[in-house]
Order: C-alpha cells, then sequence, then structure tokens
C-alpha cells in the first residue's frame, strides 16, 4: 500500500470537497446521486470515499473500472456494430446523476499499443452522445465531476520513480501531508482565481507564445474567460481557456512524453495554419499522433490554452500521466494545448444559453478528442490588446501578476 489510512483519508476529503466545489449554481443535496468509478488499485481510496459519501447521505452508484486487458480484448475482437455499442439505459443514467467521483490506477500504459487507433476513435465517437449529456448538464448546475490519481507500480516504473517516489509526488501535489489539505486547497484556488480574474479582465486579443522551440499564436475569441482551479481535476493548478481555434497559428512543441491510448508519443511538433494543424511530427509515435489527428473535424483544432505557475505546482518529475503533467511546476511551470473539444465553462455568458449552433458561430471546438500537449521550457507569453499595445503576462515560469 503507497498511502497510510490517514493519508486515504485526507485524499478522500480533498476529493469529496473537489466535486462539490465543482458544481455550478447550486449545491448538493442529500441524497444526490453521485457515482463512484474507480480502478481496482484505487481500492483504499474507494473505500474511504464510498463511506464519506454514504455518511453525507448521498446515493452511492460504485462502478469498477474493467482491467485494462479487457480493453484490449474489447478493441481486438469487437466489430464496428459492437465498438459503437452503446449499453441500454446509459443515456438515462447519465441524465440522473448528479455527481462523478473517477479514481485512476492504471496497471498498464501500453496494453492498447498494437491496436489501430481507428478502432479506438470509431468508440470514442459513437459515446460523444454520453459525454455531451454531461456537459449540457454541467452547464446547468445539475452535475458535477472531478478525478484523480491513485499511485501503481506501472505509473512509477514509466515515471521513472519508485513506488515510494511517486506516491511521494502525489502526496506533495495534492497535500495530503498537510494538516487540513482542504484548507489548503481552498487557499491555493483563491490565489489562482485571482489571477484567472485578472487575464479575464484585460482585453485580450491574442497570445504570442516564445521558446526554444516555439513560436505560436493563439486568437483568444469573443465571451471568453480564464478558468482556475474549480474542483474538477486534482490536482488543478492550470489556469486556462478554450481560443477561438480559427486564430491559431504557428508551431507548438511539446518537449515533455505522453501516454496515449497505450502510446507513447514524445517531442510532439504541430504546425498550425488558419486554424488547423497542417503538419505533425514526432521524435517517437509521429504516425500514432497523426491518426488521433483524423479522428474527426475538430481533431486537428485547438480546445484548450493552459499555463501553470510554478509558484503553486509541486510537482517536479515526469508522471506518465496527463493529470499530472499538464500541471508540472518544476523551474519554468509550464503551458499546454489540448487538440480536440474546447470547455464550455470558458464562455462568460450564461452556461445554459451556449448552444452548439453559438458555440460554433464563436469558434468553441468540437471533437471526440482532448489530448493536452505538455512544454515544459523557458518561455514568455505576451498578450496583443484589442487596442495594439503589448503585455507580458507570463515568464520564468510564472504569471505577471
Amino acid at each position: 500500500m503507497f498511502f497510510t489510512k490517514k493519508q486515504n483519508e485526507k485524499y478522500a476529503d480533498v476529493m469529496i470537497w473537489a466535486m462539490e466545489s465543482a458544481r455550478k449554481n447550486g449545491k448538493f443535496k442529500p441524497y444526490d446521486t453521485v457515482l463512484l468509478r474507480s480502478d481496482f488499485s484505487a481500492r483504499p481510496l474507494a473505500e474511504q470515499i464510498y463511506t464519506k459519501l454514504l455518511e453525507k447521505r448521498y446515493h452511492v452508484v460504485l462502478r469498477w473500472n474493467a482491467p485494462e486487458n479487457f480493453s484490449k480484448t474489447f478493441y481486438s475482437l469487437a466489430d464496428d456494430k459492437q465498438l459503437a455499442f452503446l449499453a441500454p439505459g446509459e443515456k438515462e443514467f447519465q441524465s440522473g446523476i448528479n455527481g462523478l467521483i473517477s479514481l485512476r490506477a492504471p496497471e498498464d500504459l501500453t496494453h492498447l499499443k498494437k491496436v489501430d487507433p481507428s478502432r479506438i476513435a470509431k468508440s470514442a465517437v459513437a459515446h460523444k452522445p454520453l459525454r455531451e449529456i454531461l456537459d449540457v448538464r454541467e452547464q446547468k448546475g445539475s452535475f458535477a465531476w472531478t478525478l484523480c490519481n491513485y499511485p501503481t507500480a506501472e505509473l512509477a516504473k514509466r515515471a521513472g520513480l519508485s513506488g515510494k517516489e511517486y506516491a511521494a509526488q502525489i502526496a506533495r501535489a495534492c497535500f495530503l501531508n498537510e494538516k487540513d489539505p482542504v484548507t489548503k486547497w481552498q487557499e491555493v484556488t483563491q490565489a489562482v482565481t485571482e489571477i484567472g480574474d485578472w487575464l479575464s479582465d484585460l482585453p485580450i486579443r491574442t497570445l504570442h507564445i516564445e521558446s526554444k522551440s516555439m513560436d505560436f499564436e493563439v486568437l483568444l475569441g469573443e465571451k471568453r474567460r480564464f478558468v482556475a482551479g474549480g474542483g474538477c481535476n486534482i490536482p488543478s493548478f492550470e489556469i486556462f481557456t478554450s481560443p477561438d481555434w480559427r486564430g491559431t497559428r504557428g508551431v507548438y512543441f511539446a518537449d515533455l512524453s505522453s501516454y496515449r491510448s497505450g502510446n507513447y508519443v514524445k517531442g510532439v511538433r504541430l504546425e498550425f495554419k488558419d486554424g488547423r494543424a497542417v503538419k505533425a511530427d514526432a521524435e517517437q509515435g509521429a504516425a500514432f499522433v497523426r491518426k488521433m489527428l483524423a479522428m474527426d473535424k475538430g481533431a486537428a483544432q485547438i480546445g484548450e490554452f493552459s499555463l501553470t505557475d510554478r509558484r503553486f505546482s509541486k510537482i517536479t518529475k515526469f508522471m506518465a500521466d496527463i493529470l499530472y503533467d499538464e500541471n508540472f511546476g518544476g523551474k519554468y511551470g509550464n503551458c499546454h494545448v489540448a487538440v480536440g473539444a474546447s470547455y464550455a465553462d470558458t464562455y462568460t455568458g450564461p452556461q445554459d444559453k451556449l448552444t452548439k449552433a453559438e458555440k460554433e458561430k464563436l469558434g468553441f471546438n468540437d471533437s471526440s478528442l482532448h489530448w493536452d500537449l505538455i512544454n515544459t521550457e523557458d518561455k514568455k507569453v505576451t498578450a496583443r490588446l484589442k487596442d495594439g499595445s503589448l503585455v507580458t503576462v507570463y515568464e520564468k515560469g510564472q504569471f505577471k501578476y
């Protein structure tokens, strides 16, 4: 066991706080329905969360994720109809739950390495309507979610760390060694929220990112805001927005490696023109990257731009998991873009009024893919304001706030 019982109890408190604080326009009530979804290896944490949710008088639905070899069998043997199959009642179930806590503890990160990515994409596209149900309900304030990682030997191995070192990174990142980690999270969330509000108040037209390997620009777009904290991911130190994908140009480079659908990629380089990635290469896994970008119409367009301040994040090692790697602190913080789906909560207007047509009009990207690609280089981010003036908003790993 990687964590003590006390650490698991603290972790459970953090996760329940995260779910509850992520809910917009309302609070959770007794007898709301919460889905607790967990990998088997996260059982010690799942048990603590399950107990605490029941004590708070929530209805709890517990679902264990199938081991990785089941996924490998499915994607290897299923025909097209089976890949697109949605279980009876699943749409109704997604329409009825009020919260989701997801615990990830993978035992194999490369189990899908030999599976054709187009088969994975076909299933993802078929399941997109289920995600859209939750997206709409989240916008209306009737649903909230959060997720986290639990240490496993596989994660540690892929990150090049011992199990003890890997667990220590998670404990530091989630403040599990603090006397009251929830209070610490509230303090950090307030600090990053203030920075997000500062960015949102700037009349930004474009953001220009320069580093050793990048010359990249995004168009912020109309009716956008920067989102920070909020509980959806633990840990979460990033401050992000969903730009108008149509204004993306230049070269983006991800120096941090990534595992995706059982594939390892390293050194991803994307060249954007008129909003789309027109060239894609990688030091390792280039063919897989190109197949992901061809998943659907929006997969080669960006849905998110994010920055993390090194003063908040205690993550200093590659963790072989995007949840942690996109929150990397280290010496220079990080920026990341996500190719694929955008986030509706970056819209400044009423969330329940953001229709599909309005999203398209404003340049919010739509895709069944959302893949974060992370850069940890020393970088400078300059905002060009609507009056044409330039303001440096991020340098040497921290915001100029």
